[in-house]
């Protein structure tokens, strides 16, 4: 019988408390290692802050590394390697660590097979993911105006497609053209598909060399890539980590539906309506990961 996913949690949100939930992991990641971070829209006030996470990223010697967003360049500051540049400087990325990089700054895309893909076969990711040794995914994690809720899944999925990447998973394979981007959206059913897909030949190709933690501050239903979103909903819930991206996902969905907190009705009907929770069942069809997992309180 195979052994449950462990996932640590702790309620104290702080800098230290991501390296103590980091240090209880099994793998320790070496090498060059990339933290992949949400830089956060022009405008938007939840993400988390660089100076937050520079003592674990300081631990792991590692390089902040982001992607372009699809949207087209009139809707955001973060389609073009110039604009994004000047975001990340801007919302201080840049000014705190030395190393900052964003994946898909350079073609051509580096392509990824998804053999047993429920929607797609092919994922495209940033050419500069192969200088990588191994990641750590730092997920902010809150709702998502498309994918119901974004954590480590939807960092694995859409964090790390090239503008290529993410136009094909949100038209589930029909268009390859950013700049008509939301002429072509696909169902809410089959964008969970399309992320789980991608996310499989990402973990996939990382295997073993990947970490993930999720932080639960600043919980609004919108995703930081909104540079409108609305104030957060529910209080500060706390940290977690894991090796396994779809536990650790699994993990702070529970918390939020088992919460006291009014706010969770807000957050839980813009999961439901967008079929958040689809992206669990393909994930583990796949075999990306393990919806039944092991809590374990560090506090």
């Amino acid at each position: 019988m195979a052994q449950k996913p462990k996932v640590y949690f702790t309620k104290v949100i702080s800098p230290e408390k991501l390296i103590e939930v980091y240090n209880k992991l099994d793998i320790k990641l070496q090498g060059n290692i990339g933290i992949k971070v949400h830089s956060g829209e022009k405008g938007n006030k939840n993400f988390i802050r660089p100076e937050f996470i520079k003592p674990i990223v300081d631990l792991l010697d590692g390089t902040i590394v982001e992607t372009n967003t699809s949207c087209p360049e009139k809707f955001t500051q973060r389609s073009t390697n110039e604009k994004h540049k000047k975001l990340l400087e801007d919302h201080g990325w840049s000014k705190v660590f030395k190393k900052v990089e964003i994946l898909d700054s350079e073609q051509p895309d580096e392509e990824l097979d998804i053999p047993n893909g429920i929607l797609l076969k092919k994922n495209y990711i940033g050419s500069k993911t192969k200088n990588y040794d191994g990641f750590l995914i730092l997920s902010h994690f809150k709702g998502h105006g498309m994918g119901g809720f974004g954590g480590a899944l939807k960092q694995l999925s859409i964090g790390f497609g090239s503008r290529l990447g993410k136009t094909l998973m949100h038209s589930a394979g029909k268009n390859k053209d950013p700049e008509v981007f939301f002429e072509n959206l696909c169902s809410d059913k089959e964008f969970k598909e399309a992320m789980a897909d991608c996310a499989n030949s990402v973990v996939n190709k990382f295997k073993g060399k990947m970490v993930f933690i999720n932080v639960m501050k600043n919980i609004s239903i919108d995703c930081d890539c909104d540079g409108n979103a609305v104030p957060p909903c529910m209080k500060d819930i706390g940290i977690l980590s894991s090796t396994d991206p779809v536990a650790i996902d699994k993990a702070c969905i529970d918390l939020i539906y088992n919460s006291d907190d009014p706010g969770k009705k807000q957050l839980i009907e813009r999961i439901e309506s967008k079929l958040g929770l689809h992206i669990f069942e393909c994930s583990v069809q796949l075999g990306t990961g393990s919806t039944d997992y092991e809590l374990i309180n560090i506090d």
